[in-house]
């Protein structure tokens, strides 16, 4: 099994910042793909943004240019900085990760961001 422990959400004022973390323990190894999606209010969950583990990424057309994954290999810990942020970027933010060899999914409990003045 692979728990994933998100941290670092919070409210912030639009055009502010914030960075999230989450690490993953457990069975997990640095071969996991591993990534973010929100889940805005009333909305279906959607992706925010993907990295492989040789670092290949995939975001989404909205957070393009303003939001940044990094990823920590030899802690399981992937962070997200994002940068000029908007209202519409208020969301629960979940952490997930893939299993290279079952493609079996994982996610963590998810973290609140709200961007509003």
């Amino acid at each position: 099994q692979v728990q994933l422990v998100e941290s670092g959400g919070g409210l912030v004022q639009p055009g502010g910042s914030l960075r999230l973390s989450c690490t993953g323990s457990g069975t997990m190894s640095s071969r996991y793909a591993m990534g973010w999606y929100r889940q805005p209010p009333g909305k279906q969950r959607e992706l925010v943004v993907t990295i492989t583990s040789g670092g290949s990424t995939n975001y989404a057309d909205s957070v393009q240019g303003r939001f940044a994954i990094s990823r920590d290999n030899t802690k399981n810990t992937v962070y997200l900085q994002m940068n000029s942020l908007k209202p519409e970027d208020t969301a629960v933010y979940y952490c997930y990760a893939r299993s290279p060899l079952s493609r079996r999914e994982y996610w963590g409990q998810g973290t609140q961001v709200t961007v509003s003045s």
